[in-house]
Order: C-alpha cells, then structure tokens, then sequence
C-alpha cells in the first residue's frame, strides 16, 4: 500500500437513523490514521458501492442497527462482485447476534463487529485486513 492511507468508506444503509455509533467509529479510525469518508444516513446499497467506487476506498464499513444486516450485505456483496471491485474490504458493525456472524462470514464479510466491539479491535481487523 505505500505511503498512502487506508480509505474508509462508512455508511449507514436502509432507513436506519442512529449514527452516534458510525460518527464515534469514523472518529476512532481518523485518529488511527486512516482517512474516512462518512456518507451519513438512508444510504441506497447501490449508492454505496458507487461512492466506494469513485472514492477509491479500500473498506466499506456498513453500520447496521436495524437488524436488517443479512439481506443488506447480500445484496451489498452480489453488487461488489458485479462492479469487480470485490478486493474492498467489506466490514459491518452494529446490532448484530451471534448467530448471524457465521452467515455474513459466508457472504464474505471481513469484519463483523457487533455492539460493544472495541474500537482497537475494529482498527487492527481493518489494518490487517486491507490488501488481502
């Protein structure tokens, strides 16, 4: 990766209308050094996929609270295979049950951070993780 930041582009998909927790996890990243793109609330997946496009971003962070992750990431992931642009790392926090990790694992999902994740945990994975 060079000299260059890890970009970050988080979003809030579906109409979902906390986002205490993304601006907290976009500070978080910032601080770690990483550049972060906050797209804000009611985000289309498909608009998200595109400002990760056009944002050059490495990650997409989604933030979930409405318990709607599976299909979100389904149809997010169908998208970044149909743009070719599946070496994005896709990560996803939020209310998530233990139960579902498995299955957003199979979709590809490369992080999974349910409530209460720590924000070093979330910034290693990410660190980790870009450019596999």
């Amino acid at each position: 990766m060079g000299n260059r930041k890890i970009r970050v582009l988080l979003a809030k998909p579906g109409l979902d209308g906390h986002d205490r927790g993304a601006k907290v996890v976009a500070h978080a990243l910032k601080e770690a050094g990483m550049e972060v793109i906050y797209t804000g609330l009611h985000q289309t997946v498909a608009s998200i996929v595109n400002q990760a496009v056009q944002e050059d971003a490495d990650v997409i962070g989604l933030s979930i609270m409405s318990g709607a992750h599976i299909p979100i990431c389904r149809k997010l992931m169908a998208m970044v295979q149909e743009q070719g642009v599946q070496d994005k790392l896709i990560v996803v926090g939020g209310v998530i049950p233990n139960k579902d990790i498995p299955i957003l694992e199979e979709l590809g999902v490369g992080g999974i951070f349910p409530g209460g994740s720590r924000f070093e945990q979330i910034v290693e994975s990410i660190q980790e993780n870009v450019g596999k």
